[in-house]
């Protein structure tokens, strides 16, 4: 009954982060067993769980602690019996959760210096942003996320320079996970991103594939013309893997005047919001 235990609370108030980090990757075990859910839910409850990861990391909790907790939480869910009713109890709790945040096509992810806006509405016509977050930066501004039209969405940097400017090639600079297991995290309460790199030996670098003109469909109102540049898919699948208190850098290299113009992107929900964009993609 342990088990079915840890299954029946899953959204328990009095729940910290990591309970509910632990609750609902039993649940999502549990249902790759037992099939409780339809693929909309159950990409519901993946966006849920990532988004306690990401809690609880920002509680404190160690990379260790939550590969402790992961593995007790899958463990737990190898032994629960499917058709006992403490665990289909579980699964119907579960289930009138996440019905509601299933069915919802924009949310915001709150960061601490940036927000994540992810939106899940399908066009198979323009190109829309479907995770963006936008900052400014000395000299231009950028909006960085993912975007397209229905299918799989690309990583994408648009940016505009007040100088008119043009760069030639832009870059992704992120903690290399094999050189550096743990974030570099300087939080002295004055929000620079800069301070939230790795140093340049536990770094990795991805170049932009592509560059072209910034359309109209996905630079906003209020920006200048600029120009897009499109990252390799690995760097989105990197990027998730990020602590949520971590900054990655945008560098955009020029032939004249400075050589290189840089923007920070707070990680934050991030892979929350990549998963939320699956309830549509499913």
């Amino acid at each position: 009954m342990a088990a079915a235990g840890m299954l029946a609370a899953p959204m328990a108030a009095v729940a910290g982060p990591l309970d509910l980090y632990i609750e609902r990757t039993a649940m999502a075990a549990a249902d790759r067993r037992c099939g409780f859910f339809d693929a909309g839910l159950r990409a519901a409850l993946e966006a849920g769980r990532v988004q306690t990861r990401n809690a609880a990391m920002r509680g404190g909790a160690t990379s260790a602690e939550l590969s402790k907790a992961d593995a007790h939480a899958r463990a737990s869910a190898a032994t629960v019996i499917c058709d006992s009713e403490a665990v289909t109890e579980a699964a119907a709790h579960v289930r009138s959760a996440f019905q509601g945040f299933a069915k919802l096509r924009q949310i915001t992810y709150p960061g601490e210096t940036a927000d994540w806006r992810a939106d899940r509405t399908s066009s198979a016509q323009v190109h829309r942003w479907r995770l963006a977050q936008q900052s400014d930066f000395a000299g231009g501004e950028m909006v960085f996320g993912l975007a397209g039209r229905d299918g799989q969405p690309v990583l994408l940097a648009l940016a505009s320079f007040a100088d008119g400017r043009i760069p030639y090639a832009a870059r992704l600079v992120l903690r290399d996970d094999s050189r550096a297991t743990r974030p570099y995290l300087d939080l002295r309460g004055d929000q620079d991103l800069a301070r939230r790199l790795p140093p340049v030996g536990a770094r990795r670098t991805y170049s932009a594939e592509a560059r072209s003109k910034a359309g109209l469909d996905l630079r906003p109102e209020d920006m200048g013309a600029g120009w897009a540049f499109r990252f390799p898919a690995e760097a989105a699948v990197r990027l998730a893997a990020l602590d949520p208190r971590e900054a990655v850098a945008v560098e955009f290299l020029f032939s004249q005047g400075p050589a290189v113009r840089r923007a920070y992107v707070e990680v934050g929900d991030f892979a929350a919001g990549r998963a939320f964009l699956q309830v549509a993609a499913r």
